[in-house]
């Protein structure tokens, strides 16, 4: 009789979870029993946080639930912040937290807590498992809910004697087989109202975003683009959903927004929101288009119908997802006329000159030219992944993403988020470069994994922009409180030297004309399964691309 630890890892099997992430604890000891000599890769932690950030990541990169293994509350508290950014990003999760006894509950028992009440805020479904036999049932339920519609983070609560127990019954040895998510696509009808709004508006701009694309949703996006000429903006941190040199890409709506392409939303007379929320940052602290009715028409298309409308009336809401809608649309746009190309043809020469050549900075090291030595060098199927802060802005505005499958950020806007997300990344596409790149504080937030990076051979390179502070928090002190520098200045480490402590490669760089030698020895021990790092000195001064601070606090642009 299997006991619910075994029963579980085979509802993990019949999934087709290849790997696991966790920090072991004593209150799932039968889960890592099962899994020993199971086929499932177990991924051994540092921090819980580390965990389940590299759990979101494998969502974000296959489009299936990475899986998070961690022990009771002082575990499941630990990696809740990655389950926010899996609620956040709409990335398909599910965190597995050991419980305390059935028996035990409800008596402030050593380690107990109410998963409902502590999740159920983020997450898309908590649920504490009652009985063993009811596992199949319970993982089965997780991976669908966590891929249906609009994707997330599932949590399931295992207390301890559950996972112990034996199944009696025969019908539960039976696991349930491998969960599809359903692919809403839109009816006939929808698409020919569609086409009916893009034929009356002389300016459309279609806005990407969300989560639920695939390759071939990217592929037909650029395709249906290019043949109505319709310019091409993707939300914050979903640039990988149009190549950037297409003709159609209009840039990407996040933080420090191109001017230019703030002025062409406004100018549009049809808004297509594809997949896309348009929450707080994309839409600039929802001063972008007005609520709840925008002044352009707005067509929504969404996976979820909870999302349509929620935010904004459109003016055609439409559920589907990506893929399929952009199916019916490629089937039927034949003998549409197509748009004048001078809006889209200016749209993406905007961007072009948007991010093409970096401002100057002061300081010994100009971060701008070390991404565009990077983006020179580097092949286009290299990953790239991110945490928080103002460094990302310089990554976002000059890297081009040009292969799917290239980007790995926190919508949510998590710090420490790179590093978990390059060890997943790794992990999963072995053939690739990966690069993280991370701000002195963000690198802080769950630089321990770098060792993680070391034991399981993952030839990673993570990039430390280090300029002595929380850069973004500085900016914003600056701005609203100029002369009250509280909280923000660090003391760092020498992450070089950290670096090799690990077993790693480090590297340090304080002139610009380093780099390119930092960059090539770093790359001949990733090549070898070593992790490296390259610890970048930057000027204090230098806060974001173009934005200097100046004496008194002043802000030089």
């Amino acid at each position: 009789m299997p006991t619910g630890g075994e029963l579980l890892v085979a509802a993990l099997k019949a999934q087709g979870v290849e790997r696991v992430f966790c920090v072991p604890g004593e209150s799932y000891l039968p889960i890592l029993a099962a899994l020993d000599g199971s086929g499932i890769t177990v991924i051994t932690c540092r921090h819980e946080s580390t965990a389940a950030m590299a759990a979101e990541a494998t969502g974000k990169l296959t489009g299936r639930p990475g899986v998070a293994l961690v022990t009771r509350a002082p575990g499941a508290t630990n990696a809740s912040a990655g389950v926010h950014v899996a609620s956040h990003d709409s990335t398909p999760m599910i965190l597995m937290m050991g419980q305390v006894a059935r028996g035990h509950r409800h008596r402030g028992a050593f380690q107990e807590m109410d998963p409902a009440l502590f999740f159920g805020g983020m997450a898309r479904h908590v649920e504490e498992v009652c009985e063993t036999a009811r596992l199949p049932e319970v993982i089965s339920r997780a991976f669908h809910v966590a891929m249906a519609e609009r994707p997330g983070p599932v949590v399931l609560a295992l207390p301890e004697d559950v996972l112990s127990g034996s199944c009696a019954d025969d019908g539960c040895q039976h696991v349930a087989g491998r969960a599809e998510a359903a692919r809403p696509g839109a009816d006939a009808e929808s698409v020919r109202l569609f086409l009916a709004h893009l034929a009356e508006a002389k300016r459309p701009l279609i806005i990407a975003g969300g989560s639920r694309w695939t390759a071939r949703a990217r592929t037909l996006l650029m395709e249906v683009a290019a043949t109505l000429k319709i310019p091409v903006a993707v939300s914050f941190r979903r640039q990988m959903l149009c190549d950037p040199l297409h003709e159609s890409y209009a840039g990407d709506v996040g933080f420090a927004l191109n001017p230019a392409l703030k002025a062409r939303i406004e100018q549009a007379d049809l808004l297509i929101l594809l997949g896309a929320r348009m929450a707080e940052v994309p839409a600039q602290g929802y001063t972008l288009l007005s609520i709840p009715h925008p002044q352009q028409r707005l067509i929504q298309i969404h996976a979820s119908g909870a999302e349509i409308g929620r935010v904004y009336h459109p003016d055609l809401g439409i559920q589907a997802v990506p893929e399929a809608f952009l199916e019916a649309v490629a089937e039927s746009i034949s003998g549409i006329a197509a748009k004048d190309e001078s809006w889209m043809k200016e749209a993406h020469a905007d961007y072009l000159a948007w991010s093409e050549t970096p401002p100057p900075m002061p300081g010994d090291v100009d971060f701008g030219q070390v991404i565009l030595h990077l983006r020179e060098h580097m092949p286009e199927e290299t990953i790239i992944t991110n945490g928080a802060g103002n460094y990302a802005l310089w990554v976002h505005r000059f890297w081009r993403y040009r292969r799917w499958g290239t980007q790995l950020a926190p919508v949510s806007g998590s710090m420490g988020y790179g590093l978990p997300a390059a060890i997943a990344a790794k992990l999963a596409r072995r053939e690739r470069p990966v690069i993280c790149f991370a701000g002195d504080g963000c690198f802080q937030m769950t630089m321990q994994d770098f060792i993680t990076a070391v034991q399981y051979g993952l030839g990673i390179l993570v990039i430390v922009a280090d300029n002595g502070q929380y850069g973004t928090i500085r900016l914003h002190q600056v701005r609203k409180f100029p002369g009250r520098d509280c909280a923000t200045a660090l003391i760092n480490p020498d992450f070089a030297a950290y670096a090799e402590a690990c077993g790693g490669v480090g590297l340090r760089v304080n002139r610009t004309e380093d780099f390119p030698a930092a960059l090539e020895a770093a790359r001949a021990a990733t090549d070898t399964g070593r992790p490296a790092l390259i610890h970048l000195h930057l000027a204090p001064e230098a806060l974001a691309p173009g934005l200097v601070l100046g004496e008194g606090d002043t802000l030089l642009s």
